[in-house]
């Protein structure tokens, strides 16, 4: 099993930052990517940022150049630093990461509990 253990949320004004993390624990062979989504109220889940197991990173277009997503040095505790936060960034921020575990072959997709994030003056 994996656990994936979120933090950092809460209520900021517009302009605001935020700094989200999330903790992947387990019986975990390799984690091969970590990333955080987002689901507005009345919206689909979508992908905020990813980070692959080599570092590269990916970004919804309405977040780059003010969020920015890194991993910690276990490569087993993903970071969201949120800047000039907006309205439009509110909603549940869920930690996802896609890793193998000692009894699997293949890697598989796991999710936290998400963590809320409002945005709001």
């Amino acid at each position: 099993q994996v656990q994936l253990v979120e933090s950092g949320g809460g209520l900021v004004q517009p302009g605001g930052s935020l700094r989200l993390s999330c903790t992947a624990s387990g019986s975990i062979v390799s984690i091969y990517r970590m990333g955080w989504y987002r689901q507005a109220p009345g919206k689909e889940r979508e992908l905020v940022a990813n980070i692959m197991s080599g570092g590269t990173t990916n970004y919804a277009d309405s977040v780059k150049g003010r969020f920015t997503i890194s991993r910690g040095n276990a490569g087993n505790t993903v970071y969201l630093q949120m800047d000039s936060l907006q309205p439009e960034d509110t909603g549940v921020y869920y930690c996802n990461a896609y890793v193998r575990l000692v009894s699997q072959r293949l890697g598989d997709d796991y999710w936290g509990q998400g963590t809320q994030v409002t945005v709001s003056s």
